[in-house]
């Protein structure tokens, strides 16, 4: 199965339709029923937690989508420190078309300000050492693109987007190829055949992987799964600046710089995404 890659505002476009649609369905029977469409009126996101601020170029994007004649200003940008009570925008037009945005641009906001409130955390865990902190795969579906624009919002990297911008070897590709070398040899002929260019990376579990990868080479950046500190500071070692090194796999908040310190290059961090509490926040009625 073979698609067209879409770009970022295609896949961002697509996730604002198919959200209302979800949302609105035959319509806001709600305010339809009690707000006139001429009224007009303007509502404020309070900031309701201390945070890091996210998706404020996103709530824009949905308002405008709806309704191209809504006025925002804005207040505070994606990126600032925010505290409780802060204003960070606020919205004028229509009141119809505010409500029947309201939510989306909350669950939004949000989402993405938990994260970049939560990459912020692990970055400056990382202050100071050479490392840095990227995310996974492991997102919402559908709202990747959000998500991964909140880690780099936060300070954190973004790895691969999907599984079209990077070969990313893992141990079931390895297991299911046969093994290191058989793995990285076809994905080498695959590019070559394909005419991509595109960064391989390979996962290993333990030293023989490691010396296998290291003898066989051809790869851009060494996953090392599951390493405690001392076998990454080894494996560091032993790569010695050849490839790009990643730590993976049973790394707490609270073991972050220890790992950094063995001088592994990037540490991913599933939680960034998959598990983050929401920022608080309200649009109100002013």
């Amino acid at each position: 199965m073979t698609n067209k890659v879409k770009t970022p505002d295609e896949l961002t476009d697509d996730l604002i339709t198919l959200a209302l649609a979800e949302d609105t369905g035959d319509g806001d029977h709600t305010t339809l029923c009690c707000i006139p469409p001429e009224a007009t009126g303007k509502s404020r996101l309070i900031i309701k937690e201390n945070g890091i601020l996210a998706g404020v170029e996103m709530a824009k994007r949905i308002f405008c989508y709806f309704d191209a004649s809504m006025i925002m200003k804005i207040f505070i940008p994606d990126g600032a420190e925010v505290k409780k009570g802060d204003i960070a925008f606020t919205i004028e037009g229509k009141i119809q078309s505010i409500l029947q945005t309201e939510r989306l641009v909350l669950n939004v906001m949000q989402r993405m300000s938990g994260i970049a409130t939560t990459t912020r955390r692990y970055v400056k865990a990382l202050e100071g050492t050479n490392t840095r902190v990227l995310d996974t795969r492991k997102t919402t579906p559908g709202m990747r693109i959000l998500e991964k624009e909140a880690v780099r919002i936060g300070g954190g990297v973004n790895h691969r987007i999907g599984l079209f911008d990077m070969i990313l070897l893992k141990d079931n590709h390895v297991d299911f190829a046969g093994g290191i070398k058989q793995a990285i040899t076809r994905a080498r002929n695959y590019l070559k055949e394909k005419d991509k260019n595109l960064k391989i990376e390979i996962e290993v579990r333990n030293f023989d992987e490691l010396e296998e990868v290291l003898q066989t080479g051809g790869v851009d950046r060494i996953m090392l799964d599951n390493f405690n500190t001392d076998d990454t500071r080894e494996a560091i070692r032993r790569i010695a600046g050849r490839y790009e090194t990643e730590s993976s796999g049973g790394i707490a908040f609270d073991t972050l710089r220890s790992y950094a310190e063995c001088g592994v290059d990037f540490i991913s961090v599933g939680a960034l995404t998959h598990s983050v509490k929401s920022l608080d926040m309200s649009l109100k009625a002013v």
